[in-house]
């Protein structure tokens, strides 16, 4: 009978070892996948962001002093949608109170300027838990910088 239990046990933490998610690939091994999947090309910034600028806007460029005023989109990277805002509506923020990757990666346009950020974990929110987005994610965010002051 303790054999029998033994190998009960055995069994079930083998099959729970197989069923668990055990990708060990580097953030920037994952974006890079989700890139050639999905034949895209982007940028990189020495920060390890991604970023693909689809217009660059005007010349003026916020800095981290600025609030931004923006339509977004933020997904994983299978696609399922975390945050975004709801048709023409727009949100502002003061950029300095935003994750890294949003204070590389909009200053990086200008007004009326739209960007795709691939965003490594450290750059969005680490090792967090937040809302429905999973500890340790990779984050893309498509975003139009409609204004700032």
């Amino acid at each position: 009978m303790k054999l029998k239990l033994m190998l009960t046990l055995l069994l079930g933490l083998a099959l729970a070892a197989c069923n668990k998610d055990t990708d060990e690939r580097t953030d920037e091994e994952k974006i890079l996948d989700y890139l050639t999947e999905n034949n895209l090309t982007a940028d990189r910034h020495e920060t390890g962001l991604y970023y693909n600028i689809e217009e660059a806007g005007s010349n003026d460029r916020p800095t981290l002093s600025d609030s931004v005023t923006v339509r977004y989109k933020g997904s994983l990277l299978d696609g399922q949608v975390f945050d975004q805002t709801q048709g023409n509506a727009t949100v502002t923020f003061p950029l300095e109170d935003l994750i890294p990757a949003w204070q590389i990666g909009i200053p990086l346009i200008g007004k009326e300027g739209v960007i795709t950020l691939y965003s490594p974990s450290n750059l969005g929110y680490g090792n967090q838990s937040v809302g429905t987005i999973p500890a340790g994610s990779v984050l893309i965010f498509e975003i139009d910088l409609v204004d700032f002051k």
